[in-house]
């Protein structure tokens, strides 16, 4: 571990278009000089252990206690973020007690099965327990300009990816860039709020 300052890029995936979404994240955020990307998962509810493939850390709520800015990403479940994603985050009231949270910056993205099956309505679903901890929001503005192109996912909410029902639709350029370009905006206000701190 270095010193560096770090976005925390945590996500759920269980069928892994959310994490190659939180990988294009991550690259977005490297993008950024004098800030890295930390990319952790956490495990599913009913058998942690199928769920982790070794390739990347579960995360601790000290990782998310850390974070200089957060990137969080969750497949959508019937309009919401996923259970495991959402415990993990309500085990986080220690640190909301504590307002370790606030005023750092946050993106969300999520990945869908249908076209309009919840993408929107689960970004905000991850917003709301993170604007509880005073972070500050920050989404994809449409100077970004696959967000004017996208035939998939992508919203100025957040990225977002549409992975069809049977999961076979890879992230195309349009929503890849669009992660990158969120990971690199969490990146550029973090680096801004640590600087006038």
């Amino acid at each position: 571990m270095t010193d560096q300052p770090y976005v925390l890029v945590l996500y759920y995936s269980r069928e892994g278009a959310t994490a190659q979404m939180a990988r294009q994240v991550a690259r977005g955020v490297e993008r950024v000089a004098g800030i890295e990307a930390r990319l952790r998962t956490v495990p599913a509810l009913h058998s942690p252990e199928s769920e982790d493939d070794g390739a990347v850390m579960f995360a601790t709520q000290e990782d998310l206690q850390g974070c200089a800015g957060l990137a969080l990403g969750s497949p959508t479940r019937f309009g919401n973020m996923a259970a495991p994603l959402k415990q993990f985050l309500d085990e986080s009231s220690a640190l909301w007690l504590q307002g370790s949270l606030i005023d750092r910056p946050a993106g969300v993205f999520t990945s869908t099965a249908s076209l309009h099956g919840g993408q929107e309505s689960t970004l905000l679903s991850m917003m709301l327990p993170l604007m509880h901890h005073g972070m500050v929001m920050v989404g994809v503005p449409y100077s970004v300009r696959e967000l004017r192109q996208t035939l998939g996912g992508g919203t100025p909410y957040g990225a977002s990816h549409w992975a069809t029902e049977s999961g076979d639709r890879p992230l195309d350029d349009h929503e890849s860039a669009i992660c990158r370009a969120l990971g690199k905006r969490v990146a550029e206000w973090a680096l801004l709020r640590l600087e006038r701190s």
